[in-house]
């Protein structure tokens, strides 16, 4: 979660589910976890966060599986990924001081050098109506889902072949998952 931390919050509204894609910062605190995160107060999920039970998906890496790798010539192509579902129940933060530090934290994980700016080169005025624009918000995660699919189903010479061609693409995330593989792998032996 924290490796792959730009994540979609979905809630369900009056009219259905609702999805949005931010930028979260995972604590832990005594065995707990809580997800830190803000959204643009133009966008109206936000108004469905307060105590209500909320998912977050962390949905990195994936890459596509070509059959070819496959001893039965008959099987179809597919896709491997890792997964966190994240349940809990959310808090909207409304003191001016705990936005800020909701700020700093996520300025800390991001971009640290961003920190010093907000702090020293930034007016009040601008940081002000910056955070009258947006809405922060913390999920105390109450239950945690890991999924993840990496070939396991088959042999460990075709989950050795895809994740030999995984691990040498120019993708990041296919790499990701190769060396992911790799790991199933060594478990098996």
């Amino acid at each position: 979660m924290k490796r792959y931390s730009f994540a979609t919050i979905v809630t369900t509204g009056t009219d259905g589910p609702i999805a949005t894609h931010v930028p979260f910062v995972v604590e832990e605190h005594n065995g707990s976890i809580r997800l830190l995160t803000h959204t643009a107060r133009a966008n109206d999920q936000w108004k469905d966060f307060e105590g209500r039970r909320v998912l977050v998906i962390f949905h990195e890496p994936h890459a596509y599986v070509s059959a070819r790798f496959y001893d039965n010539k008959e099987d179809v192509p597919t896709w491997n990924y890792v997964a966190v579902h994240a349940y809990g129940t959310a808090r909207i933060v409304s003191e001016r001081e705990e936005i800020e530090s909701l700020f700093l934290k996520t300025f800390d994980f991001y971009d640290p050098s961003f920190h010093e700016q907000w702090k020293n080169d930034l007016s009040d005025d601008y940081k002000e109506k910056l955070i009258a624009r947006i809405v922060a918000c913390e999920i105390d995660v109450t239950e945690l889902q890991g999924k993840k699919k990496l070939s396991q189903n088959y042999s460990a010479d075709e989950m050795r072949r895809i994740s030999d061609a995984l691990s040498g693409s120019e993708h990041t995330p296919e790499k990701t998952i190769g060396e992911m593989m790799r790991e199933e792998l060594k478990k098996r032996e």
